[in-house]
């Protein structure tokens, strides 16, 4: 299981990332990241949907409703275009985070460091 910390960490790219390919509603939402975590990803209502309501208040996510066949309405949220590209920043900074550690740990980052030492 991942820790919290980590996965705290990593919500807003991921709830973005869901939301990037049609509107969900929460347990999708929950459930999408659950399964593609290999179930290392689980966590509450009571981190979900705050996290949703921030990313609404903030303009990148919209929410409505929709008709259920199984039930009562079902709350979806949807990225908005800034949520797009609040999208395409937290890629960014994520894919930069992963080189880092990359180098780190397959032992590449030595070798840059002693070259830039070496060269100032």
């Amino acid at each position: 299981m991942l820790s919290k910390r980590l996965i705290s960490a990593a919500l807003r790219p991921l709830i973005l990332s869901l939301l990037a390919d049609g509107p969900k509603y929460g347990f999708q939402i929950t459930y999408s990241a659950k399964i593609l975590a290999d179930n290392q990803v689980n966590w509450s209502n009571s981190k979900l949907y705050p996290l949703l309501h921030k990313l609404e208040h903030e303009g990148l996510v919209e929410a409505f409703w929709r008709p259920s066949k199984s039930g009562p309405d079902r709350k979806y949220y949807r990225l908005t275009s800034d949520g797009f590209g609040a999208l395409e920043t937290e890629k960014s900074e994520w894919r930069e985070v992963q080189r880092i550690f990359s180098l780190l740990w397959d032992g590449s980052a030595d070798s840059i460091l002693v070259d830039h030492l070496a060269k100032s």
